[in-house]
């Protein structure tokens, strides 16, 4: 059986302020999270895909066509549901007007 060698001293060393440094950083993200957010680098730009989405508009023609044939038929669809709305408060006010006010009572609804 071969004995093992140790490791130089100089490697465990190494090792030793690695991992040292590892806990001093963990314990600085701890006890001050907006410190280091503020020192961590970013992109310059970084920004949420609502921005991408917007940029991506921007920039492909074809993309912006699609875009805009789907916000159309969306705003055809909401109308629709709202014309439809509309006609079933009319009908719900026109069927309680009939129980309210009868019809030969001679008296016109408004």
């Amino acid at each position: 059986m071969r004995a093992r060698r140790s490791p130089k001293p100089l490697a465990r060393l190494s090792v030793r302020v690695a991992l040292a440094l590892g806990a001093a950083e963990i314990r600085l993200r701890l006890r001050f999270p907006r410190l280091t957010q503020a020192l961590t680098p970013r992109a310059a730009a970084e920004h949420g895909p609502p921005c991408a989405e917007l940029r991506r508009i921007e920039s492909d023609p074809a993309y912006r066509a699609l875009f805009f044939a789907e916000l159309d038929a969306a705003i055809t669809d909401r109308d629709a549901e709202r014309e439809a709305m509309v006609h079933a408060v009319e009908a719900a006010a026109a069927r309680l007007r009939s129980l309210v006010v009868p019809p030969d009572s001679g008296e016109r609804a408004a």
